[in-house]
């Protein structure tokens, strides 16, 4: 595991403790089934209950047996005595591990929709606060027409809500269990066992298996935690690009005493944002793994086995600290409005030339007439260091023969942009009470 990225709660969920624990919360809960059926005595019950792992114990056991369910059944027999017949009743190993996966799957889901939950709240409050503030959009790379601050959160917001939707979906794909004997025709069970165990453990029974889960639901896990990896990714790549010291209009975190290199003093570096970057990388990659997952021999192979159990739990680690990475920056990032509008201005007012190009097709020209003329004054605008793109048009013949002073200056106004982001905040559901006030 990437212990370095292991946040308590989601460390916890794949502690080998925990595993083996949910592994015998399987047992038991088919252990009641098995009785409520009348099978297994139930004053068998509150002995097997009292079932216990011993992790020492399973670990000595392990070097005779090189098999981590029958060591897990020899230290939980060794718990109990006699009572421990009735445990593992006519299941197969994958009938535990998988349900018991699924389990573990469910928890870590909830830490991430909890992850997710706060940094959508921290997107809204803060495209709320920069509804309204100016800055370059760009496309390519290169100047394109004004946006706000705050339009380009909300985007991300909206983001974040489809990625919490297909968590959601994730989770509902992953809540199932599987106890259908050694190769799914519960020749040795009954499907009345798996329902009603699964239904004590808040499983759904898997309508066909056979003698695993099949691997499709974990890899769309898989590639869901990827999906909002990159997402995470995306947003951090732009604070980046939006950090570099000849735009610096945003900045992540910096706090006293902290250094961003050991050669130059003065560095202030989006390292937070990096490692979101480069952790993204790493779930991708075990995307593609749980993809190759899905295809096993006949009825079951283990060839998933051995990856699965570091893909899932370093999956869901380095989501979650990416997360609570990412919410950090959020909580603490530097925004520079002045520095947005100074960068606004430094191509001299190309940031108009499409309003520009309509009010001359407004006034009765060609759109390819107008395209030239405007091009022609934007391309000698990018080759001056010094002239304005309106100067340019004013001192232009055939721009001023259909344009007055006053409705070519009228077109320069920054304030133009800014007429529908409010109603592109009200079809997010985007207000000032829903999102300020919450906690």
């Amino acid at each position: 595991m990437i212990e370095r990225y292991s946040r308590p709660a989601m460390k916890a969920v794949w502690s080998e403790e925990n595993k083996f624990n949910k592994w015998l919360e399987v047992e038991i809960a088919s252990c009641e089934a098995w009785a409520q059926l009348g099978v297994v005595p139930r004053a068998a019950i509150p002995k097997i209950k009292l079932a216990r792992v011993n992790l020492k114990r399973m670990d000595e056991i392990l070097k005779e047996t090189h098999h981590d369910v029958t060591a897990f059944l020899n230290t939980v027999a060794e718990s109990i005595g006699e009572e421990s017949r009735y445990i593992h009743l006519g299941m197969t190993s994958s009938d535990v591990m998988d349900t018991a996966l699924s389990l573990q799957l469910m928890e870590a889901t909830d830490i991430l929709e909890a992850d997710i939950k706060e940094l959508t709240a921290e997107l809204a409050g803060l495209a709320i606060k920069y509804k309204n503030t100016p800055m370059a959009g760009r496309t390519h790379g290169v100047h394109a027409e004004p946006i706000t601050f705050g339009l380009k959160l909300a985007i991300w917001f909206e983001e974040m809500n489809r990625n919490k939707h297909r968590l959601a979906e994730a989770r509902k794909m992953i809540s199932v269990g599987k106890i259908s004997g050694a190769v799914g025709t519960f020749a040795t069970l009954s499907p009345q066992v798996e329902e009603k165990a699964c239904h004590k453990l808040g499983l759904t029974p898997a309508p066909i298996s056979n003698q695993v889960l099949q691997r499709d639901r974990h890899a769309q896990f898989v590639t869901t935690l990827a999906i909002i990896a990159s997402s995470l990714e995306k947003f951090a790549t732009e604070i980046r690009a939006l950090q570099k010291t000849e735009v610096r209009e945003v900045e992540e975190p910096f706090s006293a005493g902290q250094t961003g290199s050991s050669a130059m003093p003065h560095k202030r570096n989006p390292e937070l944002c990096e490692r979101v970057c480069g952790l993204a990388r790493l779930v991708r990659g075990y995307s593609v793994t749980s993809l190759e997952n899905i295809a096993l021999w006949h009825e079951r192979d283990i060839s998933h086995s051995s990856t699965e159990r570091i893909i899932l739990p370093d999956a869901c680690l380095a989501l979650d600290y990416s997360m609570n990475v990412f919410t950090s920056v959020m909580k603490g990032l530097n925004v520079y409005p002045k520095r947005m509008k100074q960068n606004m201005e430094i191509t001299r007012g190309l940031l108009f030339s499409q309003r520009v190009l309509l009010a001359l097709i407004d006034k009765g020209m060609s759109r390819q007439g107008a395209y030239k003329i405007v091009q022609r004054n934007a391309m000698a605008t990018w080759k001056s260091d010094t002239k304005k793109f309106i100067n340019l048009l004013k001192a232009d013949k055939e721009v001023m023969a259909v344009l007055t002073v006053a409705e070519l200056e009228a077109l320069f106004d920054y304030n133009y942009y800014l007429r529908y982001v409010d109603d592109v905040f009200q079809r997010l559901g985007l207000t000032g009470k829903q999102w300020i006030e919450q906690p």
